[in-house]
């Protein structure tokens, strides 16, 4: 499994916007102008650098969840399984999946520490004009630079994520095996559960550490 949090850490700082524009921005614009948004709310709010996670899912709620297209995300996951899944199926994966993604994401926001992102221009393929891959560099004081890829495609309502790469291993098709197997072992209905209990222990251990402090 790739490095999540190191993928998270730089999708929370270069995708969380919820500026509405009159035009659909760019890809690359929408990433660079929201970065300084993003680091400057982490800074400048203690309870979510203390782990408020009430606080935490509702910036993720607002800020990251509207610039990612799960569904996309979740068949790609699923790979040629998604094929045979059943509408309710489906939208079981994509729910569980997106709460996983969540839950990692709140993780972040309490380890952030003078991290900075380099948004690289935006290079489109000639003959394509809905699909971009946006390249960013993070870097961190003491730590060697991590590569970030974001791979976007523009929808009637702007620009979303659908994959993600840390140092050329995207996330999405690091998942594809570890679903893959467990769809083999149980079958759809046991990687929907697989994940309804990761997500739901997940909140239960941030309840615990919330009834801790």
């Amino acid at each position: 499994m790739i490095a999540l949090k190191k993928i998270i850490a730089g999708v929370l700082m270069c995708c969380a916007a919820g500026v509405a524009h009159a035009g659909v921005i760019e890809p690359d614009a929408l990433i660079r102008n929201t970065v300084d948004e993003v680091i400057a709310i982490i800074k400048q709010d203690k309870d979510i650098q203390a782990g408020d996670q009430k606080k935490i899912l509702a910036l993720v709620d607002a800020k990251v969840l509207p610039h990612f297209d799960f569904t996309r995300m979740t068949q790609l996951a699923v790979g040629k399984y998604w094929r045979t899944a059943t509408p309710e199926q489906k939208q079981a994966l994509v729910t569980e999946f997106r709460n996983m993604l969540v839950r990692t994401y709140t993780k972040v926001f309490t380890v952030y520490r003078d991290q900075t992102v380099e948004v690289k221009p935006l290079k489109m393929a000639a003959d394509t004009t809905d699909e971009a891959t946006i390249k960013t560099v993070i870097s961190k004081p003491g730590s060697q630079l991590t590569l970030v890829d974001y791979e976007m495609k523009k929808a009637a309502d702007g620009w979303k994520v659908f994959d993600i790469s840390i140092e050329g291993v995207s996330m999405v098709m690091s998942y594809r095996g570890t679903f893959a197997t467990q769809i083999q072992e149980n079958g759809i209905d046991g990687l929907i559960k697989t994940l309804a209990d990761k997500n739901i222990n997940s909140a239960n251990v941030s309840l615990r550490k919330e009834g801790e402090n």
